[in-house]
């Protein structure tokens, strides 16, 4: 008999859940949760490999798909959706492919994770190509779709990068940088929605936020590249102009007029006194980053 993934192993720890009062059920499933967080801090070098080389690719007008299937393509498709109004990037920047398209995001679609063919044809439409990055998601590396998605997008030249929690399972053997999470058994035996779920959620916010980090999209801990489509996100820019440029209320509100609601443009004019058109003059000799511009002008308000 083949040897199972971890996450399909029975886990003594909960062997009586049907048994417990919900205080002492939810109790043990809080428990076996906090593994999770612990999964990814033993993964954090193989994070830092994938974020670096990610970065790499994307500063050099690269594109970055997920592939998943299950949970973890539904945790793909949450992130690359989140991407775009927190960071202001385009949708094409980051795309999640998901086993069994649109429909597998609110049910399931069975044996769509099976299906490599599918896997291999979501990888020739989206013509990924040397410059890209793969990232698949799978908690027990078997899923064929994600599998053969991750081996072709390789043979196009790819950059590819695998989150599981198999470190034997195939797809950590097929991509270049592998992310094991290794959780254990789950919870409840298979479910792997739960503790599985969670790590690989942590990891892929983890790595995404970093990458846009790294791009100039954060200044200090503020989002100054939000995209502020609504009324709650529009007082939120105005928040993260303050704070990023110490001014009051009346001049963060012009500012943010004057430069098209755009934070980072905002915030360096506030801080330096000039207008909008300077202001984007300037970040744009910085790659977009607010500190760097403002260093170059010889404060980073720290």
């Amino acid at each position: 008999m083949d040897e199972l993934p971890p996450t399909e192993a029975a886990n003594p720890s909960t062997a009586d859940l049907d048994a417990l009062e919900t205080r002492a059920l939810l109790a043990r499933i809080n428990a076996e949760d906090r593994t999770a967080a612990a999964a990814v801090e033993r993964a954090l070098d193989s994070l830092t490999a994938a974020v670096d080389s990610a970065v790499s690719r994307l500063r050099a007008g690269g594109r970055l798909h997920y592939f998943g299937a299950g949970t973890s393509g539904r945790l793909g498709v949450l992130d690359a959706a989140e991407l775009p109004p927190t960071f202001s990037t385009d949708p094409s920047l980051v795309v999640a492919h998901i086993a069994g398209g649109e429909a597998a995001m609110t049910r399931a679609v069975e044996g769509a994770e099976d299906d490599a063919d599918a896997g291999r044809a979501d990888v020739a439409a989206a013509n990924i190509g040397s410059s890209d990055v793969a990232l698949g998601l799978s908690a027990s590396g078997s899923a064929a779709f994600v599998v053969a998605a991750i081996e072709a997008s390789a043979e196009h030249g790819a950059l590819t990068i695998a989150i599981t929690c198999d470190p034997r399972g195939a797809l950590a053997r097929a991509a270049r940088i592998a992310i094991v999470l290794e959780t254990g058994a789950e919870t409840l035996t298979g479910s792997t929605r739960m503790k599985a779920a969670a790590a690989q959620k942590m990891a892929l916010t983890a790595f995404s936020t970093a990458i846009m980090v790294r791009l100039g999209k954060v200044y200090r801990n503020l989002m100054v590249d939000v995209s502020p489509t609504n009324r709650k996100l529009r007082a939120r820019a105005l928040r993260l102009t303050q704070l990023a440029s110490g001014a009051s209320r009346e001049d963060a509100e012009r500012a943010l007029r004057e430069s098209g609601g755009r934070v980072k443009i905002a915030a360096y004019m506030l801080a330096r006194s000039v207008d909008a058109r300077r202001a984007e003059e300037a970040l744009d000799k910085s790659d977009g980053s607010l500190r760097s511009a403002l260093e170059f002008t010889g404060d980073s308000q720290k």
